[in-house]
């Protein structure tokens, strides 16, 4: 099968393949990450109080997820894209950018955040670089947007042990996992090929480790 193909599956696979691309759609790993950190490093949070923290959190969701799936439901409501799947390049290009814009405007927030972790700071800067690198791309390929979200998540998770010294190999070791059953899944819904899953995965990896490099 060449890289140009997309596989084809059967509709017992493509049902499962689907529901995990929802729950582990692009919009929903920013939101994932900051719930792992809050669990993973509360000290990083001790300067916040409970109330606040549950807003951060609200407004990561809003910021991140809602207003470009909201985004989304209006160009299509609006006849500008024929469904909210997004299957063509042209209709990913003003989602694109609305992303883009929402993801430096966390990472511009969270310059001035001391009571989160500062990792934070280098995510959100790996993850708007990813989109302005992915806008780019997707003149050219249908670049796979849960590739590109699942490989900055593992590059997260690594750089995370690296800047704090400590081993969550549990951690890094799921998100791998997750990061596999994901590209897969985008596979076996024939949503992309074997080139675009690749592309994907290195553009969300590298943005994370420079991100990392101009932010920490």
């Amino acid at each position: 099968m060449q890289d140009t193909e997309t596989y084809k599956a059967s509709i017992l696979l493509r049902i499962p393949a689907k529901i995990i691309s929802y729950i582990f759609h692009p919009l929903f790993i920013p939101t994932y990450i900051f719930i792992y950190l809050m669990y993973q490093f509360p000290t990083e949070f001790s300067g916040i109080t409970l109330w606040k923290l549950k807003m951060r959190f609200f407004g990561l969701f809003w910021f991140t997820a809602f207003f470009p799936a909201f985004t989304v439901f209006l160009l299509w409501r609006l006849k500008f894209s024929n469904s909210i799947y997004l299957r063509t390049q042209k209709e990913r290009v003003i989602p694109f950018f609305v992303t883009m814009f929402f993801y430096w405007w966390m990472y511009y927030l969270s310059r001035n955040f001391t009571d989160q972790p500062i990792v934070l700071k280098f995510f959100y800067f790996g993850i708007f670089i990813s989109t302005s690198v992915g806008v780019i791309i997707n003149n050219y390929i249908k670049i796979s947007l849960h590739a590109m979200a699942m490989g900055a998540a593992s590059a997260a998770m690594i750089l995370f042990a690296f800047y704090y010294h400590i081993q969550i190999t549990s951690a890094i070791s799921i998100t791998f996992l997750l990061t596999g059953i994901v590209c897969s899944s985008r596979l076996i819904a024939s949503d992309h090929s074997n080139a675009e899953i690749y592309i994907g995965l290195f553009v969300g990896i590298i943005c994370q480790l420079i991100g990392y490099w101009f932010s920490i």
